[in-house]
């Protein structure tokens, strides 16, 4: 398939991120409005909440709200249903152009939000070069992997509270960290805060017993950029036994337009060769994974920006469907608005690692920006912005950006005022 054309100019070229072919889903406000679900169309929105207002498409008013859980509990053929209709309202040769064109906005002055309610969310642990560079950093070579990881897709249940929408800033956090005798900590701001590149899935219909790998695929309503801000030097000192805690609950950003399943479909592949075979539950039923390259920047304050970081969704071991079935295994009930992290992405050589951590191999070996400045991990007024990009044949489905400057620590909130 290539470019569908459409009667909004600015979503025809090659390059533009929301051509008719993808067709994102988001929340924006804008002009004093309060906060709608709408859709991106090249440079625009097209007003979702204003559209079933009018008749121009049908949800059973769940477009009218400030969150797509409503629309997403309605289940696989009402995503499928919407997704036509819009396609037809917004293609070259539409005749309803005229009631459709009132209700467009320009993305440049609209303010986008979290696009659901995050019910849960699960950080998942499933990229084997990521794995692989953190297990050799601090276990050796020879011991990277633990001996569960080739069998199950790993993860620790995180912050829903603390997941952010992109252009959030992003507040440098405390924390208490090794000293030079362990028996001794201290409480100070973290000095090795660190990102992860990772895609979020999103959870569309809810479940309550185990799902196979198929069910858990119709299950997931679609993609986001989603960086999984990481305190280093905390996640060190407290991950043993039980893994990490604060070191993860600053902050999760995620990008704000939520790319379906649907619009990704051309860009399936396949998993990775298997060292050893997956029990039945997370056996590979078809292409689950996306070719979607990925890439970093980082902008000091002031600063132009410098790509740290180029790598690709196919990378992962496991897909976002083999992390939803193994979730269910236990019974766990799963919610519309759950988010899985997919875990960092890596690619197999330095300049595809997807953390200053790995990048600068635990701050041994100092990155050097476009603009000559070193890091090993982010400073204050650092930028950092991810970007996902499917290209097809004259296409291309965009994610938008997720993007996070890093603020100052505030004051010790637990300094003792003398008199």
């Amino acid at each position: 398939m290539g470019l569908m054309k459409s009667w909004v100019r600015s979503a025809n070229a090659a390059a533009a991120p929301f051509p008719l072919n993808n067709l994102p889903y988001g929340v924006f406000s804008a002009a004093g409005a309060p906060p709608r679900c709408g859709v991106a169309i090249g440079d625009r929105i097209l007003d979702l909440a204003a559209c079933e207002r009018a008749g121009l498409v049908r949800a059973g008013g769940a477009l009218t709200g400030d969150s797509w859980n409503a629309f997403m509990a309605q289940g696989m053929a009402e995503w499928t249903a919407l997704r036509a209709r819009l396609t037809a309202l917004l293609a070259e040769d539409s005749a309803e152009r005229g009631a459709v064109e009132p209700f467009l906005v320009a993305q440049s002055g609209a303010v986008m939000h979290l696009p659901i309610r995050v019910a849960e969310y699960t950080d998942f642990y499933s990229g084997r070069h990521h794995a692989t560079n953190v297990g050799t950093m601090f276990r050796g070579a020879e011991n990277a992997l633990p001996p569960n990881w080739l069998h199950i897709p790993i993860a620790y249940n995180g912050r829903a509270s603390s997941v952010v929408v992109s252009g959030t800033d992003i507040r440098r956090p405390w924390g208490q960290i090794k000293g030079r005798d362990d028996a001794q900590p201290r409480f100070a701001p973290s000095a090795r805060f660190d990102i992860e590149l990772e895609m979020g899935a999103i959870v569309g219909m809810p479940s309550t017993g185990p799902i196979t790998v198929a069910e858990a695929d119709a299950h997931l309503f679609g993609y986001v950029l989603l960086n999984d801000w990481s305190a280093r030097d905390i996640q060190g000192w407290e991950y043993q036994p039980l893994g990490p805690f604060q070191a993860k609950a600053t902050a999760t950003s995620i990008s704000p337009w939520i790319v379906t399943a649907a619009a990704l479909a051309p860009f399936r592949c396949d998993p990775p060769a298997r060292e050893v075979a997956l029990l039945d539950h997370l056996k590979d039923d078809g292409p689950m994974l996306f070719d979607i390259d990925l890439s970093v920047t980082l902008a000091p304050k002031g600063q132009p920006a410098s790509t740290i970081t180029r790598t690709n969704y196919n990378e992962m071991y496991y897909s976002a469907a083999q992390q939803l079935a193994h979730h269910t295994t236990s019974g766990c009930p799963m919610r519309t608005g759950d988010l899985l992290g997919s875990g960092t992405i890596s690619g197999p050589e330095r300049g595809n690692r997807g953390s200053l951590l790995e990048l600068c191999w635990g701050g041994k070996e100092p990155l050097t920006l476009d603009t000559g400045e070193t890091r090993r991990f982010i400073e204050d007024g650092d930028t950092l912005t991810l970007t996902g990009a499917a290209r097809g044949s004259g296409y291309t489905i965009g994610f938008g950006e997720c993007t996070g400057t890093v603020l100052p620590a505030h004051p010790d909130p637990y300094a003792r005022k003398t008199r």
